[in-house]
């Protein structure tokens, strides 16, 4: 029987199941996706694109175009409520969607009201669009004299933003007073080795780092920490961890801590079997995943198996996440600081294989002549 298969986000965990959209089509399966862009941004490749080592074209997948060529509908709106007994989706347009089978890739956000923070001149770095914003006020700042540039988060994103934020500068032959508030530590949930590392490229650079404290308001532009001290500031970059969409606590699905779909180890929702998941808006019931784009990558052929098991009534197949992950920093420069079990090393060599490996990834899902679009306006 006919079914209909609806994909909530264009993301990292959806790519598979859009690129073999035609397969499931073949079965005679109604597809539509709902994206709030026509576009989606590789994480992996953000911070790079903020330095301008990439394009924007480079590091994004025309989701849009992607879909359609497969025969399915797109739908650029985002989902505010789910009604999972009458398998309704609520759009924020108004429209209501009805589906057999739904999947959520709708990522996550940083918590800006930790820091009370409402201004323009605060970024959050996911999405990860903000960061071609984030870019341009960074090079106008530039353009005007010596810009006072905070990043907020002493984990793996707030390395990479405050390295190609001073890869930035270098290429504008500008300069910028940088500083990294790192909260409670450097890449604490990293090995010391990692974290003594990337500090050393950091302050050869004169970087400044600010461990043992955080901020608690920022307004102003200034910047209220926790050990009393007040920094001035320009722009600032949030990378302060982030959070799944409050749509599924909202609507009364099973969730983690953090609010994101509860899920088994089918990915699917531990209460609805139609509602499947992946990235970083759901929450492993096993347990926690951390929020890094490898696991969102491995999740790909297990949703696309999975979703067209559960239109077509077969057995689904189990992802058993893996223990440990590859992590490879872009500092800015060139250079990439390396961490895979016990090897860890700082060189050109560590980013020339982070190079390699997102490349790989863009090349697989981006469409034809990508990289050659021109931004839509409101990008720009």
């Amino acid at each position: 029987m006919k079914k209909h298969l609806v994909l909530v986000g264009g993301g990292h965990a959806h790519m598979t199941v859009m690129l073999r959209l035609a397969e499931i089509a073949q079965k005679g399966h109604h597809l539509t996706l709902v994206s709030t862009s026509s576009h989606h941004y590789y994480s992996g490749m953000g911070p790079g694109m903020l330095s301008g080592n990439y394009r924007p074209q480079d590091i994004r997948f025309n989701v849009k175009k992607m879909v359609q060529d497969r025969g399915a509908n797109f739908i650029e709106d985002h989902v505010i409520r789910i009604d999972p007994s009458s398998r309704i989706l609520h759009l924020a347009s108004g429209k209501n969607l009805n589906y057999d089978v739904a999947s959520f890739n709708t990522g996550s956000g940083v918590p800006l009201e930790k820091i009370a923070a409402k201004s323009d001149d605060i970024l959050p770095v996911k999405p990860i669009i903000n960061l071609i914003k984030g870019r341009q006020k960074l090079l106008s700042l530039l353009e005007k004299g010596t810009p006072k540039i905070l990043v907020l988060g002493g984990g793996p994103a707030g390395v990479e933003i405050v390295a190609n934020v001073w890869a930035a500068a270098q290429k504008q032959k500008g300069e910028a007073d940088i500083t990294l508030v790192s909260g409670s530590g450097l890449l604490k949930k990293h090995p010391p080795k990692v974290a003594d590392l990337a500090a050393y490229s950091l302050k050869k650079r004169n970087i400044q780092i600010l461990q043992g404290a955080h901020v608690t308001h920022m307004e102003n532009g200034k910047a209220n920490l926790s050990n009393g001290q007040t920094l001035d500031y320009d722009l600032a970059f949030a990378a302060l961890g982030v959070t799944p969409s409050p749509v599924f606590r909202d609507s009364g699905l099973p969730v983690g801590p953090d609010g994101g779909l509860m899920v088994n180890d089918h990915l699917q929702s531990v209460a609805y079997p139609e509602i499947f998941g992946g990235g970083d808006c759901i929450c492993f019931e096993k347990h926690p995943l951390p929020k890094v784009g490898v696991y969102a990558v491995r999740e790909n052929p297990i949703l696309f198996h999975n979703l067209l098991s559960s239109l077509e009534e077969t057995p689904l197949i189990h992802f058993e996440p893996q223990e440990d992950y590859l992590l490879i920093l872009n500092m800015g420069d060139g250079t990439g600081v390396f961490h895979r079990r016990n090897i860890i090393f700082h060189g050109k060599p560590a980013f020339i294989i982070k190079n390699w490996i997102d490349q790989r990834f863009m090349k697989t899902f981006q469409v034809s002549g990508e990289r050659n679009e021109n931004l839509e306006p409101e990008q720009d």
